[in-house]
């Protein structure tokens, strides 16, 4: 498994995991910066869990594409 198959910029699936890992960057920075209730602050970190996962998903896809 070669780490340069991850890099394909033709590939939308890169592009998706890409967006997919920014975004769960800013979710979890917004999470920690503001301060929010108690339920948004979950939510957020709900959603920035599921980017995780999937961005991580699409990765393995690329890697083994």
């Amino acid at each position: 498994m070669k780490l340069s198959r991850l890099y394909q910029p033709r590939n939308p699936l890169f592009w998706l995991m890409a967006a997919l890992n920014l975004m769960s960057m800013v979710l979890g920075w917004i999470a920690q910066t503001y301060a929010l209730g108690v339920l948004v602050s979950l939510m957020i970190v709900v959603f920035a869990i599921g980017n995780v996962v999937l961005g991580a998903f699409l990765a393995w896809r690329l890697l083994n594409s």
